[in-house]
């Protein structure tokens, strides 16, 4: 199993300064290990006094959730609870912060860590660990999960059917709200009886008809 040298940490560290320097950003460093543990953190002269606990938070949650922060604001987002119970967990050393400038390190197809940037716009933060962590030879590319769509964190049932050709909305048990795109007019009550139907509006225009000659 590989381990997050401080070493590595150092030169990460290194590289992700000297690139925010050369954006004229002034900003904070963090490399925590695999299990969120601080390896190094540094700020740069004027970083903003916050930067360097809103770096450690971003690493942390690189490295313990196993994801980039980008790739985990959808969940967030979607269960802002779910994510304020992680932060207030007993072992929890930091908050979980789902935000660029926190990207999870990489190599071989392991995960050794994670790197958190804080300082400039959420654009350049993200710029920064990114290129960084490539120029160094570490990996970028993650399976997705807990964001919007067919990944895991994403468990209820869609009230609109749009994206998937599925006509209608649905509620929790599964009833069809509406069912105009499938060419079955009228609506369905819960219980899957026809309240008002065009096939039986038909039938009785044609009996009238009937009657009528």
């Amino acid at each position: 199993m590989s381990s997050l040298t401080l070493d590595a940490a150092e030169e990460i560290v290194a590289a992700a300064l000297k690139r925010a320097q050369a954006l004229g950003k002034a900003v904070s460093v963090a490399v925590v290990d695999a299990g969120g543990f601080v390896v190094s953190v540094r700020r740069s002269d004027g970083a903003r006094p916050l930067t360097p606990d809103i770096a450690r938070a971003k690493a942390y949650t690189a490295a313990v959730m196993q994801r980039p922060g980008r790739m985990l604001k959808k969940w967030q987002e979607s269960q802002p609870v779910f994510f304020a119970q992680l932060s207030q967990l007993p072992g929890a050393a930091l908050p979980i912060m789902a935000a660029e400038g926190s990207v999870t390190i990489k190599r071989d197809g392991e995960i050794i860590g994670g790197l958190g940037i804080a300082g400039g716009t959420a654009d350049e933060d993200q710029r920064v660990a990114d290129e960084v962590l490539a120029s160094l030879g570490y990996e970028l590319e993650f399976a997705a999960w807990g964001v919007a769509g067919p990944a895991a964190g994403d468990h209820g049932k869609p009230r609109s059917t749009e994206d998937t050709g599925t006509p209608g909305g649905t509620e929790s048990d599964g009833t069809v709200l509406s069912t105009e795109d499938t060419g079955t007019p009228g609506d369905t009550e819960a219980a899957g009886t026809v309240r008002n139907t065009g096939s039986a509006e038909t039938a009785r225009n044609a009996e009238n008809t009937e009657k009528g000659a």
